[in-house]
């Protein structure tokens, strides 16, 4: 394990180098909204919808008391959008009331957030405060499971636990941009590119074909 773990380690290097979150942000908070607001859909979609809805917006105090059918109208090419809406006013509300509207480095204020989970929670601390860990997505989980990573029974606390220990401490954050991109790009859900793929050795999803 230890030999396809570094094979799967060069590879994601040499496709990824410098792995970045997709998600367009320019202040802390708007990572963790933009984040909720990405379940269920893309992020190029949910960027197009930020854009808007930040500049109409542009601290949480105003966030906070907007109006909801102008949000639902902005956020509503996502999907589930009146959910989402309600969220993200909520969010606002309780971080101008508990943090004077700063973004905490605490995991467990943050997943008492709504429609934030654990998964949403270490796209922030990983990317926002350089906490080690690891999210898992619909493709990580995809490439995790394929890579013979995880088990395919697996959830995604399990498949988060195996990662990290599979992958140094330091390196979460990067594996973990480095996962998405590969299963965004590269190891799709449907016609994964496995042809030139130099892990489809190491791939159960390939040894089936």
């Amino acid at each position: 394990m230890i030999g396809s773990m570094k094979t799967i380690e060069n590879y994601l290097d040499e496709l990824f180098p410098n792995p970045k979150c997709e998600l367009n942000y320019t202040k802390d908070y708007e990572l963790l909204l933009a984040t909720m607001l990405s379940a269920q859909t893309t992020d190029k979609r949910v960027n197009s919808v930020t854009e808007v809805l930040f500049k109409k917006y542009p601290t949480l105090k105003d966030l906070s008391q907007a109006n909801i059918i102008d949000v639902q109208n902005i956020i509503r090419p996502i999907g589930t959008y009146h959910k989402k809406a309600q969220n993200l006013i909520e969010i606002a509300k309780k971080l101008n009331e508990d943090y004077n509207g700063k973004l905490p480095n605490n995991r467990e204020y943050l997943e008492t957030l709504p429609g934030v989970g654990r998964k949403t929670t270490n796209v922030v601390l990983s990317n926002i405060f350089n906490v080690p860990c690891i999210a898992v997505d619909t493709h990580v989980s995809r490439v995790s499971k394929r890579l013979n990573l995880a088990k395919e029974s697996d959830n995604p606390n399990q498949i988060e636990k195996k990662l990290s220990k599979k992958f140094k401490k330091e390196d979460l954050g990067k594996r973990h941009h480095q996962l998405v991109l590969f299963g965004r790009y590269y190891c799709t859900a449907r016609n994964p590119k496995c042809e030139n793929c130099q892990l489809k050795e190491l791939c159960k999803y390939y040894k089936k074909l």
